[in-house]
């Protein structure tokens, strides 16, 4: 790994609160220096699939993440350079044309539910975190954006949970917990896991220098 690159990998279920965590991290350090990638944008392309086969796909479970991709982005920031990250269109589930572009920086965030899954990705990576909220809290959550966000009906929200998220969580997500460093309950609010969190980046981070 480059001497001089820190990959945190935040992971926890859907709502959990990794997104304000990784935030957190990035307003620590600054655009300047770190960069936050969501594994939610290496959604596989499916524009090969009809819009009815497509809706059918469970993006909950790992198969639907190009992995693949999201290990060669790393790589190349490994070596120094910068990458183009996918932006994805969650209504017709197809990747855009347009990308995100990230330069080479001192500390990346791996940020999503399976940003710890891949075993070559989590063996990339400084420091993994797993964020471990309620069930009841997560699914609160998670019904106000989709319905603020996304524009779906309450009902469909707790099918999909109830039928995909949940399931997922279980199987794929949850045993995660098992290869962290860092346990982080209570979300960012949690100010001791925090701070703990932040002196370790720190500290690699003054290490490199």
């Amino acid at each position: 790994m480059s001497h001089n690159l820190i990959i945190i990998g935040i992971s926890g279920g859907s709502g959990s609160g990794k997104s304000s965590i990784s935030r957190n991290i990035l307003s620590q350090y600054g655009e300047e220096k770190c960069a936050i990638i969501e594994v939610d944008s290496y959604y596989k392309d499916l524009k090969q699939l009809s819009m009815e086969e497509r809706e059918k796909t469970n993006f909950d479970h790992p198969d639907s993440i190009d992995f693949e991709l999201m290990q060669e982005d790393l790589n190349k920031f490994i070596l120094g350079k910068g990458i183009s990250v996918p932006i994805y269109d969650y209504k017709t589930h197809t990747r855009t044309n347009i990308t995100r572009d990230i330069k080479s920086q001192s500390i990346i965030i791996i940020e999503g539910i399976f940003a710890l899954l891949n075993p070559n990705i989590r063996s990339l990576m400084s420091i993994k975190v797993f964020v471990d909220t309620e069930d009841k809290i997560r699914l609160a959550r998670r019904i106000k954006r989709d319905m603020k966000y996304r524009k779906r009906t309450y009902e469909s929200i707790i099918k999909q949970y109830d039928n995909n998220v949940r399931p997922m969580y279980d199987n794929y997500v949850a045993p995660l917990k098992n290869v962290c460093d860092l346990v982080i309950t209570g979300g960012v609010k949690n100010t001791v896991a925090m701070e703990q969190l932040i002196s370790k980046i720190t500290d690699m981070d003054n290490s490199t220098i």
